[in-house]
């Protein structure tokens, strides 16, 4: 098991609301290493959720010396230029834009509808014969998602 794998662990077993989860974790390769956990929740994150799991992974590393050099770490959300890469961050987004940028490098632009356990549904519009534009449903697996991006819309 990766040092990655085992911090990832190590801060899942510290959250005790079952709608807060960890979308990833990260450690340059550069010293001193940065240790990044992005936590992420079906409702939201506080920065009291990440303060105190920061608290409580710090200790553990700590103790289990994990890592041996000086690190740095860093227990945040994902940002809005993070691309999503779990389901419920799929599910937690329903309703807003969503840019896909799939494997074949073809990008879908549009309306996130769903979320189910085998891909994502956009409303996206595609253009028709000049400047016409339809809506069309398009169905994509996650399999095929290379990079999925909210969209922020300041309407």
């Amino acid at each position: 098991m990766d040092i990655a794998q085992k911090i990832r662990e190590l801060a899942e077993s510290h959250l005790t609301d079952a709608s807060h989860f960890v979308v990833d974790v990260v450690i340059s390769k550069h010293k001193p290493h940065k240790v990044s956990v992005f936590l992420d929740g079906d409702k939201g994150i506080t920065i009291d959720h990440c303060s105190d799991l920061s608290r409580a992974l710090s200790e553990d590393l700590d103790k289990l010396d994990l890592i041996k050099e000086n690190y740095m770490l860093e227990v945040g959300t994902p940002g809005l230029d993070q691309p999503l890469k779990l389901k419920r961050q799929f599910v937690k987004n329903i309703g807003r834009g969503l840019k896909v940028v799939r494997k074949d490098k073809s990008i879908w632009q549009g309306k996130l509808t769903a979320a189910t356990d085998g891909g994502v549904t956009l409303e996206a519009e595609e253009k028709v014969k000049g400047k016409k534009t339809e809506l069309k449903t398009v169905e994509i697996p996650y399999s095929e998602i290379e990079k999925a991006i909210v969209m922020v819309s300041f309407k």
